[in-house]
């Protein structure tokens, strides 16, 4: 089982699992009535629930799979995870802001997309693109790529 969902505190954690591909939901985009805390421990099961709250995780942890994190740094939480036998492998298959799948765009998504966000039009003939329905945002292996490449090789992740 490799879904997730995080609780308030992960939310740069969630980000990351999506860009690894994981489909990963984040408490704070989802609609909940009543105590966040209840929600956690009985919606979504599904999920293993991720969480830095030693309290929700012994609640959580006689009925649904939890895992508690320790650390407060990014790095750090992703080499606890590796005990899950996670891969940090980047993809292009989720939204990293709404965990939707990606897809390639048509030319006029493409084309609506770059006018409104100031991108240029050239960008699709040096970079290959991908396309959340649901944002209406595009992605592409840029400099922002090597960067996120570049941080998991300084921490022993890549």
């Amino acid at each position: 089982m490799n879904k997730f969902i995080c609780d308030r505190m992960l939310r740069r954690l969630a980000t990351w699992l999506r860009l690894f591909g994981y489909d990963t939901l984040y408490v704070g985009d989802v609609e909940i009535e009543g105590d966040e805390d209840s929600f956690l421990i009985n919606e979504f099961r599904d999920r293993i629930l991720l969480t830095r709250d030693k309290e929700l995780y012994n609640r959580a942890k006689e009925i649904r799979p939890v895992f508690l994190i320790k650390s407060d740094k990014l790095e750090e939480q992703l080499k606890e995870l590796k005990a899950l036998g996670l891969k940090y492998e980047l993809k292009m298959d989720r939204c990293s802001i709404c965990n939707a799948p990606l897809r390639k765009p048509n030319d006029k998504e493409a084309l609506e997309v770059m006018r409104r966000e100031g991108i240029r039009e050239d960008l699709r003939e040096k970079f290959e693109l991908w396309y959340c329905e649901r944002c209406k945002k595009l992605y592409w292996m840029g400099g922002h790529w090597k960067n996120m490449k570049k941080f998991l090789e300084e921490h022993g992740l890549g």
